[in-house]
Order: C-alpha cells, then structure tokens, then sequence
C-alpha cells in the first residue's frame, strides 16, 4: 500500500486482516489453488506456490486445506476453475487504484467492480491507464528501530535493488520480483524477520488526501477490498 507512512499502513492491514480471517483464508487458497493449477503442485518447482503456501501457513490456515486446494487445482480433487483479471481505475482525488480478481464468473466481477467505483466517487479505467504508476517488485519491510545498517548490508549482498528508510523509521527492502525469495531467505537467515514481505504493485508516487476526501477514497478501498472477488487492492494514495 502506498502512503507516506508505510509502518502505518502495515498496521492498518494488519488489522483489517485479523477482523476479517476468514475472508483472508478464501482469497489465500484461491492463490494456492491456482498457482498450483498454473505451475505444478511441486513447490519446490513452483515459486509461486511456495509463496502462497507461505502466506497460507502466516495465515494459520490448516494443513490439510493447503493440500486439497492443490490437488484440486492438480486434478486429484474436482473444483471450480478461477481465472485472473485485472482491473484498473480511478479514486477520490484521481487517486490510482488497480484490482487484481480471481473469478471463476467474469461478468459478475466486473459488474461488482464497476458499481464499487461508481456508487463511492471513482471510475473505472481501460486496461493500462493506471498501471504504469506501479512497479512490480518484491517488498520487505521492517518496523521502525531495526538495525538499517544490518538490513542494507544482508539485503544489497542479497541482490536487493534498493533499501529506502521512510520518515517512520520503517526500512523498506525492494527486489526484483525473481530475487525475492532469494534476499527474504538472506535476511531470515541473519535473524532478520520483516513484518511485510510479498510481491507486490508498488505505487512509483502518491496522491495526498486529507479530511473528507481521505475517509471517501478509504470507503472506496474498503468496498473494494471486500468484493467476494478481489485478491489485492493497490493504489497511490496517502491518507
């Protein structure tokens, strides 16, 4: 999430994921089901599953759910089919927004996402009119008061494009979305656990909102993260 305050919005996800676990759990084994639709369910073969299945066990979520999700997606179970879309748009501000979906029904999605923006101040955009204000990187981010000089020694050695340290104190670790596993692994391995690390639609600038249009663009992205749908909600704006 973009803002000025990355530590801030962290908490903040935090939060709303913990309020709604159950949501989290839905969209976390969609991920697994078709990572390993799309890449195996080897995932020692499969990065992408790796990842997920690693959110799947931050997320506390069952063993045994982890693996019926994959032999599903493998053909060892009978399931529903998802496909993912992305869509693009505008909030409060013209603030940058972009929702990745997964569906297994494509017209109900859009419609659903269509009427989010219209009904609380946004629009919808064509495909690409949003994305280029976001770079697809692998993030790590670490609380305030971490030792920045470990983080930016074990991170650049790693293979780390960047280490930024935000005015928050929080220390921001930025890879190329195939380096990602490999620097995470580096800096656990020195003891260096972030409290964010995913591969993400990182916001290249943000728009500043304040008062009432920060709290209408924060009921948009609310909306919109709630869709039965929606896997990721990204966006440029710092509120």
């Amino acid at each position: 999430m973009a803002g000025h305050s990355k530590w801030a919005n962290i908490q903040h996800r935090k939060g709303r994921q913990d309020e709604k676990r159950g949501k989290v759990w839905t969209r976390i084994l969609r991920e697994v089901t078709v990572a390993a639709r799309s890449g195996g369910g080897d995932p020692s073969a499969n990065p992408r599953l790796r990842l997920a299945m690693d959110k799947a066990r931050a997320a506390n979520l069952p063993a045994e759910r982890i693996k019926y999700n994959i032999d599903k997606a493998t053909g060892n179970a009978e399931g529903l089919h998802y496909e993912e879309i992305r869509y693009e748009g505008y909030g409060i501000g013209g603030a940058a927004i972009i929702i990745d979906t997964m569906t297994d029904n494509r017209v109900r999605t859009v419609a659903e996402v269509r009427h989010a923006f219209s009904k609380h101040g946004g629009s919808m955009g064509t495909e690409g009119s949003v994305r280029f204000q976001f770079k697809h990187c692998g993030q790590l981010i670490f609380a305030p008061g971490s030792s920045e000089d470990k983080v930016l020694e074990v991170a650049l050695e790693a293979g780390a494009e960047d280490v930024v340290t935000g005015e928050d104190g929080a220390i921001e670790v930025l890879t190329a979305p195939a380096d990602f596993e490999a620097v995470r692994n580096a800096l656990q391995a020195a003891g260096l656990a972030p409290a964010l690390a995913e591969v993400t639609m990182r916001a290249e600038n943000t728009v500043e909102l304040e008062g009432e249009d920060a709290a209408r663009m924060q009921k948009l992205l609310d909306v919109l993260e709630d869709l039965d749908d929606a896997q990721e909600v990204y966006h440029n704006a710092a509120l």
